[in-house]
């Protein structure tokens, strides 16, 4: 029975992941979704052109790249249901149908290119993934270990697993080192000329609280996962080290120097302290009470982060980046999508761990 559970637990939580990262490559691919139109092209036409006509390296390793993780979490999803053959069959077959409507799709975006090329390596990618996959799944420490690791940490259930998504869809957000830690505003610094005293701007207390509402949405939902309350505090301070890591490694990799550390300020400081003891304060909490708190701290950071200090479009942050391939304008699009859906994807969480409880 135990082994049941087990299987089942994990197996949903792998196609959670393999259908978010489903919708991340819709997202990155249909963007900007506007300008829809007939172009008087036929897919077969596309299919049928040279295939090197449109290449560039980038690109390629790219779509590869980008098609890897999805092969790799659909097959982990279906390897606990089929063989290794029919794995690596129907984890690849499904890169290439999602591959072959996305290009399809893109036939009618004047901003957007069509490519049998993209669709080869965006195969090719999911099926390498689903390799992946098969290779890793049978192995002791992946099977066994990190799932009875998750499985002492957390609670079981449908519901859970959904929140245990939540926390990695938070995280894929977060790390985008065009926005201050645990902000959703875009940094619109520009370099300044040499010699010149830049005056420092004033204290920002508005994003002060959307970094506080920020840390306690978070908080609170490592709350209702972890089994044992008092490790929510240390949980949430390694999540941050991480993300932490993570964004200064994309700082460095991404940004112009001058721009390396705009993502850490005060501002950002004091909302995580503040937002550390009031998790603390909140593991107190009964079940329900911590439900109702944490739908309120859902909605006012939507409030107050979408209305009150939102300061524009994706495409101010592109100045901040050594390089200025689309793909990031996509990125920086699709967190600050994630920041807008996300307090009501944990709405939704905390309405089935209610019905379920």
């Amino acid at each position: 029975m135990k082994k049941t559970i087990v299987a089942s637990s994990r197996t949903r939580l792998r196609t959670y992941l393999a259908a978010g990262y489903a919708l991340f490559i819709m997202y990155a691919s249909l963007s900007p979704f506007s300008g829809w139109q007939e172009q008087g092209l036929a897919f077969s036409a596309v299919l049928a052109l040279p295939l090197f006509l449109q290449y560039t390296w980038f690109d390629t390793v790219a779509n590869l790249l980008g098609y890897l993780p999805f092969g790799l979490l659909l097959g982990l999803a279906l390897r606990a249901r089929f063989s290794v053959s029919w794995t690596v069959l129907l984890a690849t077959l499904g890169g290439v149908i999602l591959s072959a409507i996305m290009e399809y799709a893109q036939m009618y975006l004047p901003v957007r290119i069509s490519s049998n090329l993209d669709l080869l390596a965006n195969s090719s990618g999911a099926l390498a993934g689903a390799l992946l996959a098969v290779s890793i799944a049978p192995r002791e420490w992946f099977a066994l270990h990190l799932t009875h690791w998750r499985m002492r940490l957390f609670h079981s259930g449908r519901g859970i697993d959904f929140g245990l998504a939540l926390v990695a869809l938070w995280i894929f957000a977060q790390i985008n080192p065009s926005l201050p830690m645990l902000g959703n505003v875009f940094i619109s610094e520009v370099a300044q000329a040499p010699f010149v005293v830049v005056q420092p701007e004033p204290f920002n207390w508005m994003e002060s609280i959307v970094v506080l509402l920020n840390m306690l949405m978070l908080g609170m939902l490592l709350l209702t996962l972890l089994r044992i309350r008092r490790q929510a505090a240390s949980t949430l301070l390694l999540v941050l080290c991480a993300v932490a890591v993570a964004k200064f490694t994309a700082a460095a990799l991404l940004l112009k120097s001058w721009a390396l550390l705009l993502w850490l300020n005060g501002e950002a400081m004091l909302g995580i302290f503040a937002g550390v003891l009031l998790i603390i304060a909140a593991s107190q909490l009964s079940r329900t009470q911590l439900s109702k708190y944490a739908a309120l701290v859902a909605l006012g950071y939507w409030v107050l982060a979408h209305w009150i200090v939102d300061s524009g479009e994706p495409s101010t942050a592109m100045r901040l980046y050594q390089w200025n391939y689309g793909h990031l304008l996509n990125y920086n699009g699709l967190s600050q999508t994630i920041t807008l859906v996300f307090p009501f994807l944990m709405l939704g969480y905390l309405w089935r761990i209610k019905n379920t409880s």
